[in-house]
């Protein structure tokens, strides 16, 4: 599988964590995506593929991409044998400017991307990357594609500031007290987080503590959960294993059995890091 990306040009670096290509055979035909810090645009160039969000019980497929804003539960993406796509990961805040409608409208609700910009829109988007010369050349279409439809975004600068606070204390830091530093109430500040990320600033900071806790496990070694849960502030290891359940629908054993598969079946595969097989 190729994996290409890289970082956007400003203000898109502001929004973007970075542009993607993705090419090829998937590592497993279903791979489970546990909650990130951030939302998702994808355009799809190839098969359709299928997504299976939070708790739903059934899946639906895409064929012309999909959006997904910063999610609270774990998604299922089931892939065709041969997958071809570009798109963004997006900062928390990201997508909202590109958005017909608040983020929280589409909270673990993943739509199609016709269903935002329109099917004439994407299909002159789709034709003009798929016959572009490249990966490369398809990030740039794509990027001058979202500068296009980058626009204002009432509260954009409240809600990427305080997220940036949540971020730098691995969402450690008292949400009530955000509030008031930004000199707003806490009902506003929620609203505005509902309206351009999807979730509370509360939920935000599950998000990102979760989120930096896991990633700091090395699979390779022997893990202390109990040290690694106090050292990231969870109450007690209970605590720990009910998010992990809530955020991953696995034991935190059963997730690092999953990830040392992962690692043992594609050593050093573009993919290995966040994604998981689907259990």
């Amino acid at each position: 599988m190729q994996y290409v990306s890289r970082v956007p040009r400003p203000p898109l670096d502001g929004l973007i964590d970075d542009l993607y290509y993705l090419g090829g055979a998937s590592p497993y035909a279903r791979l489970t995506l546990p909650p990130m810090p951030g939302a998702l645009l994808i355009v799809n160039l190839g098969a359709p593929f299928r997504v299976r969000a939070g708790t739903d019980a059934e899946t639906a497929e895409y064929a012309d991409g999909c959006v997904v804003t910063t999610p609270t539960r774990a998604f299922e993406f089931g892939y065709p044998l041969r997958t071809r796509s570009v798109g963004v990961h997006c900062k928390p805040w990201g997508l909202a400017p590109f958005l017909p409608v608040p983020a929280a409208e589409l909270c673990d609700r993943p739509v199609t991307l016709e269903q935002v910009w329109g099917r004439p829109a994407v299909a002159e988007l789709r034709d003009r990357l798929a016959t572009a010369d490249g990966p490369h050349a398809m990030l740039t279409l794509l990027e001058q594609e979202l500068m296009r439809r980058l626009g204002g975004t009432a509260g954009l600068g409240l809600v990427r500031h305080t997220s940036g606070v949540i971020a730098a204390t691995g969402g450690s830091a008292a949400i009530g007290g955000l509030s008031a530093a930004a000199g707003v109430s806490g009902t506003h500040l929620a609203q505005r987080f509902k309206e351009l990320v999807g979730v509370t600033p509360k939920r935000l900071a599950r998000t990102y503590r979760f989120a930096a806790t896991v990633l700091s496990i090395d699979p390779a070694g022997p893990i202390d959960w109990g040290a690694l849960a106090g050292g990231a502030g969870y109450f007690d290891q209970a605590h720990f294993c009910h998010e992990f359940r809530a955020f991953t629908g696995l034991t935190p054993t059963r997730y690092l059995e999953v990830r040392r598969r992962f690692l043992r079946e594609h050593p050093g595969h573009a993919l290995d890091g966040w994604p998981l097989p689907a259990d």
